[in-house]
């Protein structure tokens, strides 16, 4: 059956990366919360997407150069609708308590940028901590913020993001020692035979991001185990047509 992941929450009903978007993927008996976390100017890892809060909150500025107060105080749900006027950005601390509260859900973790291992532990030691971690896979784009995955939690599940396919592709992740490589759609449909070469390496698929039903089987007839989607209600529905 392929999984269901919801991009940064369900995010086509509620604001992206908060609270209320990861509530609502769990409603939507979403399989696994895809988030992007990065940290800010004192350390504290926060959950956002951009480098810049400007896209998806009521402020401006670099993630990385304001503190925690600075980017908590600012609204991260105006800008989607008057709804949800007060969500604020999530601290990963609040991540890790939404799991905890909300069993049968998986996160899709991916460190934004270049993470040291000192960087790494400040997400998998509260993982650890609340014995999560058999429910989190870790990723990122940067190879060696997955190599910092591994040299701090080596149990810890962990993948590749990919945006092109190089030729040494099942090797990189090989030396990665990661059980997933997530391409985009696109990646997928110009290499057909990416999906099974990467299964003959025992690497799984989790594709991102689609939200109509022609993407999602295009998808399933590659043999993707899961699909990243903005639309994981709309999916499982659609999964459960099928």
């Amino acid at each position: 059956m392929t999984a269901v992941i919801a991009h940064r929450g369900n995010s086509s009903v509620a604001p992206q990366n908060t609270l209320s978007a990861f509530e609502a993927a769990w409603r939507g008996d979403a399989d696994s919360i895809e988030i992007d976390v990065q940290l800010t100017a004192d350390r504290q890892v926060v959950v956002i997407h951009d480098d810049s809060v400007d896209a998806t909150t009521d402020g401006s500025g670099v993630v990385g150069e304001l503190t925690l107060d600075e980017v908590r105080a600012l609204d991260a749900g105006a800008w989607f609708a008057p709804a949800f006027t007060g969500q604020r950005v999530p601290t990963f601390a609040e991540v890790v308590e939404f799991l905890t509260e909300h069993p049968g859900i998986e996160l899709l973790l991916e460190l934004k940028g270049a993470w040291t291992a000192d960087d790494v532990r400040l997400v998998t030691e509260p993982i650890a901590a609340a014995g999560l971690e058999d429910r989190v896979v870790g990723q990122s784009f940067w190879p060696e913020s997955v190599e910092a995955l591994a040299e701090v939690a080596p149990g810890l599940r962990r993948g590749l993001l990919i945006f092109a396919v190089p030729d040494d592709l099942v090797a990189r992740c090989r030396e990665l020692g990661v059980m997933t490589c997530n391409p985009h759609g696109d990646l997928v449909a110009a290499n057909p035979s990416l999906v099974d070469e990467l299964h003959d390496a025992g690497i799984q698929v989790m594709v991102w991001t689609l939200d109509k039903p022609d993407e999602w089987a295009a998808a399933i007839d590659a043999g993707v185990d899961a699909i990243i989607t903005n639309r994981p209600d709309r999916l499982g529905g659609w999964l459960a047509a099928r």
